[in-house]
């Protein structure tokens, strides 16, 4: 049976409505990455963005060229520290959150 709709339209879509559904992309995209499910994690965040900002909106704001960061959040992506946490910081703004680390005792 073919699909009907696009899965990044239907996210897209989704994500201009629901403001509570996008920033829970961005949440479980983040956790993801924290728990070291690397490979997950850049898939959800790259929905995000194509869902929200964008890889051109998102160039602008980090100074990273638009394909360097498709690269970073495609399959086999492995961005470096410092750019991650500049796209990072980039989506809190355009998303108007703020990111908390907390510490739990195991």
């Amino acid at each position: 049976m073919a699909l009907t709709r696009d899965f990044r339209d239907t996210i897209r879509e989704r994500a201009q409505r629901e403001p509570a559904f996008r920033q829970s992309l961005l949440r479980e995209g983040l956790q993801l990455i924290n728990s070291g499910d690397f490979a997950t994690g850049r898939a959800v965040l790259r929905n995000y963005i194509n869902a929200t900002i964008g890889f051109s909106e998102l160039s602008r704001e980090t100074k990273i060229p638009s394909p360097s960061l498709q690269r970073m959040f495609g399959p086999s992506g492995n961005p470096s520290a410092q750019n991650l946490f500049g796209v990072i910081a980039a989506l809190q703004r355009s998303e108007g959150v703020s990111i908390e680390l907390q510490m739990h005792t195991a």
